[in-house]
């Protein structure tokens, strides 16, 4: 059976795998994600002399990626754009490269074979450094004039804009989770992560405690937002987080919440998690080539 490698760039971590055409996923690793775009090739050079024989490799990555492989908008990993990451990837590793927008790549995953399928108008948000997005009308992807269609991340929430930070990623992403309570404990950002906060939270931690109930109220808040905008049948909630399994349930708290306040509202957000979670971005990478390469392989979405 064909295999195909896949990379997941993310603000935190690369994560990488083998994934068969058939959407089973042989093994899976991440590393803390490299500080310098040659650092990223080289890390990524060295993952597929492991994997030799794969039929294609495919890229999920943040921001707006064009056609020909320029990655155009912002993301938290700076040096991915302006140059063209997509070629700068196929002469490091000699093969075609699919590379697309991670949250789009989730969404192509959900739609071939999980949350979305048999679906029409959907949303798909991706949580972790940052928030990505990708919204899927008829079943079709919706880039945009721009390609920025679906960056809920840019969204803001505070009408008194100062500065970049008053957008919704930078309050309400997990980077911003580990940002908040950092500051809070007066500890090093770097010495401290979302699965902690998590466990300390568990153990009691009033410092974790408050945090990710504003953590949640926030992620409630964007998401009525976006109901209101678009009236999708569902909004899927993927990256490292929506493995949670309490994470659909609080935020489903915080919109109860949001709705008994605002009482024009009558349409509750319907919110799942991607049933491919923190590995839908490998999966959707996978069936961009195959749509690309071997379109055979794959029914339309």
């Amino acid at each position: 059976m064909d295999r195909y490698l896949a990379f997941d760039i993310g603000g935190t971590f690369l994560k990488y795998g083998v994934v068969y055409e058939d959407m089973t996923l042989f093994e899976t690793n991440k590393l803390k994600t490299p500080n310098s775009l040659e650092g990223l090739l080289r890390a990524m050079k060295e993952i597929s002399v492991l994997y030799k024989g794969v039929n294609g490799v495919a890229v999920s990555c943040p921001g707006a990626v064009s056609g020909e492989g320029i990655i155009k908008g912002s993301s938290a990993l700076h040096y991915l754009h302006g140059p063209n990451v997509k070629r700068l990837i196929e002469d490091r590793l000699n093969v075609p490269i699919f590379m697309e927008n991670d949250a789009h790549c989730a969404g192509y995953a959900e739609f071939w074979k999980g949350a979305a399928k048999g679906r029409k108008d959907v949303l798909v948000m991706v949580l972790g450094t940052g928030i990505g997005g990708a919204v899927f009308k008829n079943a079709e992807l919706h880039k945009g004039a721009n390609l920025h269609g679906g960056e809920f991340g840019y969204m803001l929430l505070n009408s008194e804009v100062q500065d970049s930070n008053d957008v919704w990623s930078r309050v309400a992403s997990t980077k911003a989770l580990v940002r908040v309570v950092a500051e809070r404990k007066n500890i090093d950002v770097d010495s401290l992560t979302g699965e902690q906060i998590f466990t300390m939270a568990e153990a009691g931690d009033e410092v974790c405690l408050q945090a990710l109930d504003r953590f949640y109220h926030l992620l409630a808040v964007g998401i009525y937002n976006l109901q209101y905008i678009y009236d999708p049948e569902v909004i899927l909630l993927g990256g490292g987080i929506s493995a949670r399994e309490d994470l659909i349930k609080k935020i489903d708290e915080k919109l109860d919440g949001i709705l008994a306040v605002v009482d024009l509202a009558k349409v509750k957000p319907n919110i799942e998690a991607c049933k491919f979670k923190q590995n839908a971005n490998l999966f959707g990478a996978v069936y961009g080539w195959l749509k690309e390469f071997d379109c055979s392989k794959v029914a339309p979405i």
